[in-house]
């Protein structure tokens, strides 16, 4: 029943070249063993360093207005614009750097279904580097808050992501204050910001149809006033990152979903969130989401009930529900449901082929061609997870031409340790054509262009 090809390409990004005969004896251990948090090799930029250097950023831009006013000489000012023009490079080339890191060790690793959960939650909590602030912050969400709380209690992740800096500043939540807060009752031009608590509510818990008011998503919003960010010169604390300021805070008890929760400052927040995590339409909403991205477009009710249930008897404990979405039937369908995103793609490609996302274009760039950058969806929805999403004819041809600029370099690579990347799924019809193939180049071009590989 639990098939190894299954495993490595339905469950993970594709099987590096020889992992298919050391997976034979035990898929379903391979993928059981790994419901553990996520590491990072690498630790290119924190959530602190792009604080700072965002802090240094805002002083550079004031430093050069100045300079414009007071300074006539046109060498003067150019010479500030570059103090802040120096900066926004460090910042773009820190995050580009991180966001590649990311993807290599993704590309590389063995654990694949532990790289496919990270980027599902990442695109679920989904942020768009859509300016320099949410450029620098957006690639250590994933690393920081999502990685190392993969696999444990859906509200430890909820928490760890909404209170972590690149969600507060993304989604506006940095500047939320209470209408009746001490810093609102002075300052009546700052007010309430919904953003935040209707994604949490929409998207990130609940699900859209869940039957929650427009009056749970304000109630929400007033019990997070004060979640914000620390601004290293302005705020007088040696901790960078989140923090609660009571100043901003609403308060007063808040009611949600027919529960009131008494005015205990972070505290009122927190417990809100922890039980918006384990509620019931959470439990089905994620679920379901989880089967559509791992399984098929339209999962088997069955599986997203056996998921839903498992989600309300272990309080949204997430092992426990990948548990039982690997251990059932509806999971292990020798059918090929679910076509690949370019990320997907390049992703699979790059394991099959053994390269390292590397070559010119890099991985990074790819993605950007092919649409799918990494922090680019433009919405806190994240890229779509369905065939009607990625399938377009534009989709389709730059997926081709990629595949035949990156067959071009593949020099030295093995066409036959290519070809058993896919095992027993790649079809009879399909070998022939890419065995009839001209050269070795094109060869490749047609096996990653396959219905098999296109699809998992």
């Amino acid at each position: 029943m639990y098939n190894t090809e299954i495993a490595l390409n339905r469950f993970g990004y594709g099987a590096l070249q020889n992992q298919l005969n050391t997976l034979q004896s035990d898929p379903k251990k391979w993928l059981l063993n790994q419901l553990k948090p996520m590491q990072f090799t690498q630790v290119e930029w924190t959530s602190i360093q792009a604080i700072h250097t965002l802090a240094e950023f805002q002083l550079a831009k004031e430093a050069d207005k100045k300079n414009a006013a007071s300074q006539a000489d046109n060498n003067a000012m150019q010479a500030g614009e570059l103090s802040s023009d120096k900066i926004r490079k460090k910042i773009n080339q820190a995050a580009k750097q991180t966001t590649l890191a990311s993807l290599q060790q993704i590309i590389t690793q063995p654990e694949s279904f532990q790289s496919r959960l990270l980027d599902f939650f990442s695109n679920h909590f989904s942020v768009s580097a859509n300016n320099i602030i949410t450029k620098a912050l957006a690639p250590t969400l994933e690393r920081e808050a999502i990685a190392p709380n993969l696999v444990g209690q859906f509200s430890d992740l909820l928490l760890a992501v909404i209170m972590h800096p690149a969600m507060l500043v993304y989604l506006n939540n940095e500047k939320s204050i209470g209408p009746d807060s001490k810093v609102g009752k002075k300052r009546s031009e700052k007010g309430l910001n919904e953003n935040l608590a209707r994604e949490i509510l929409e998207l990130h818990t609940l699900g859209v149809n869940a039957g929650y008011s427009q009056q749970d998503v304000r109630e929400l919003a007033m019990a997070i006033t004060g979640w914000t960010v620390t601004h290293p010169y302005k705020d007088k604390t040696e901790h960078i990152g989140f923090i609660y300021k009571d100043q901003h805070h609403q308060p007063g008890a808040r009611f949600i979903l027919g529960k009131s929760y008494p005015q205990v400052k972070l505290e009122q927040g927190k417990q809100i969130l922890i039980d918006l995590a384990e509620h019931p339409a959470t439990a089905k909403h994620i679920s379901f989401k989880l089967a559509r991205h791992f399984i098929a477009d339209e999962p088997d009710p069955a599986l997203v009930s056996a998921m839903s249930q498992s989600w309300i008897q272990s309080k949204g404990n997430l092992a426990f529900v990948l548990t039982a979405m690997i251990e059932h039937p509806a999971s292990w369908q020798p059918k090929l449901q679910k076509l690949k995103t370019p990320r997907d793609f390049v992703i699979s490609a790059c394991r099959a082929c053994n390269q390292t996302g590397t070559q010119k274009p890099d991985s990074f760039e790819t993605l950007k061609i092919l649409g799918q950058m990494p922090f680019s969806a433009g919405s806190p929805a994240g890229f779509g997870d369905t065939a009607a999403f990625w399938n377009g004819s534009e989709a389709l041809l730059a997926k081709i031409e990629w595949a035949d600029r990156f067959s071009r370099l593949l020099k030295n690579e093995s066409l036959e340790l290519i070809k058993q990347t896919l095992g027993r799924q790649l079809s009879a019809n399909s070998e022939k054509l890419i065995n009839q193939a001209e050269s070795k180049q094109q060869a490749i071009a047609l096996f990653l262009m396959s219905p098999e590989f296109q699809l998992r």
